[in-house]
């Protein structure tokens, strides 16, 4: 194969001003930790620019891998060259016989970095175009509808030629703006929050809430393999889970408060135990996959009553989108069949028949004072359960259970 690198093109991180550097040296070493199941490949980082040599391995590898890490606005296939036109026309002709089997109509597009090269880059493009068509069939010249478009970049210390572009997934390197607590409830909404949060440069942990025997043993497996695939996006491919005990809360808060009223009170109390969390282990922001008006406990009126318990940022990146919005974006990260696989979770059961969906401040706070709840919230911190996870690799708590339909 006549390309032996993949060029990698930084997304919106190069606007970062005086940061910049440490935006990319951060974006770099994601990169090579990611990439480091590969010991054969190579790395440079030129200027705003960072090569992946492939010394032989396939390059659809390696792509996989770029697929997953965000601060990458594209990649490129890219042969090189030394820069002067003779090579480049050479390499040229080269990359336009492999690429090119059929009728195909192309164009040529120069970018000149290096300044004190003596052609422009409208000369290089015209110079290359017409050695091309004379030594390769197939070409049709259409400037305006490419099919193909041979890129060629002109740098001092070399030239670089590619023709295919693979989309990044754009935002900032994922662990930049530092860490974010994720409420994953097993749904669909909360794992596309948490990919979402992640885009921003937000490193994630995920909060989970357990009310066994009520919730069973594959709702929480299902939490775990959603983890994992939110771990794959993750720059150091880990997140941790803290797994907390709900039944004594949950049951407490439908004993003592109105039913209509037990989907708000849950709420606040998972949003004051997340809090706790957050404090203790140095997280900046609370995140949800709480959408506007989507159910009952997501009207404007509730996400107010529930979000008054907490100082904390909450940040809700499934705000504004609808339904199918969401489902794509699930579907695209690969959580959305593990977060239909019909096992409950603490927000499902015990769900009353009419919730309230304009709760009153002051209810929730009168029916809040029937019972004990801050010893039940120290009882379900202390016993905590935290769980590590690493991406490419199950979890599995289940040890007699057929586990097809899970995987």
């Amino acid at each position: 194969m006549i390309y032996d690198r993949i060029l990698v093109r930084y997304g919106e991180l190069t606007i970062k001003g005086k940061n910049k550097k440490q935006f990319i040296n951060h974006l770099n070493h994601t990169i090579i930790n990611k990439l480091k199941k590969f010991p054969d490949l190579e790395f440079i980082g030129h200027h705003e620019r960072f090569y992946i040599i492939l010394n032989g391995r396939n390059h659809h590898d390696v792509i996989e891998v770029l697929d997953k890490i965000f601060g990458l606005h594209s990649y490129s296939l890219a042969a090189k060259c030394e820069t002067n036109l003779d090579d480049i026309k050479q390499l040229s002709v080269k990359v336009i016989k492999e690429e090119i089997k059929t009728p195909t109509r192309f164009k040529v597009e120069t970018k000149r970095a290096f300044k004190r090269f003596p052609l422009t880059s409208l000369e290089v493009s015209k110079e290359v175009a017409s050695h091309v068509l004379k030594n390769c069939d197939n070409l049709i010249v259409d400037v305006n509808h490419p099919e193909v478009t041979l890129n060629i970049e002109i740098r001092e210390e070399a030239t670089y030629i590619t023709t295919k572009e693979y989309p990044g997934l754009g935002g900032l390197p994922v662990g930049m703006d530092g860490k974010g607590l994720l409420m994953l409830s097993g749904g669909i909404d909360s794992p596309v929050a948490g990919y979402l949060v992640q885009k921003r440069g937000v490193a994630i942990d995920v909060v989970h809430f357990s009310s066994p025997p009520y919730t069973s043993p594959q709702a929480k497996q299902k939490v775990l393999d959603l983890a994992e695939r939110l771990a794959r996006y993750s720059h150091n491919d880990r997140i941790t889970v803290y797994n907390v005990p709900f039944t004594k809360l949950q049951k407490a808060i439908y004993q003592y408060c109105p039913s209509n009223y037990g989907i708000t009170i849950m709420r606040r109390m998972m949003y004051r135990i997340a809090e706790r969390i957050a404090l203790k282990y140095n997280y900046l922001i609370i995140a949800n996959g709480e959408s506007i008006g989507q159910v009952a406990s997501q009207t404007l009126q509730s996400l107010r009553a529930i979000n008054e318990v907490t100082n904390m940022p909450i940040i809700r990146p499934c705000a504004t989108l609808d339904k199918l919005e969401i489902i794509n974006i699930a579907n695209k990260i690969d959580t959305y069949d593990i977060s239909i696989l019909p096992y409950e979770d603490c927000c499902t059961i015990f769900v009353p028949d009419f919730p309230v969906i304009k709760p009153d401040l002051d209810k929730c706070r009168a029916y809040e004072k029937n019972f004990n709840y801050e010893e039940l919230i120290e009882e379900a911190l202390n016993n905590l359960e935290i769980i590590k996870i690493k991406a490419y690799e199950r979890v599995n708590i289940l040890e007699d259970e057929d586990l097809s339909n899970l995987l």
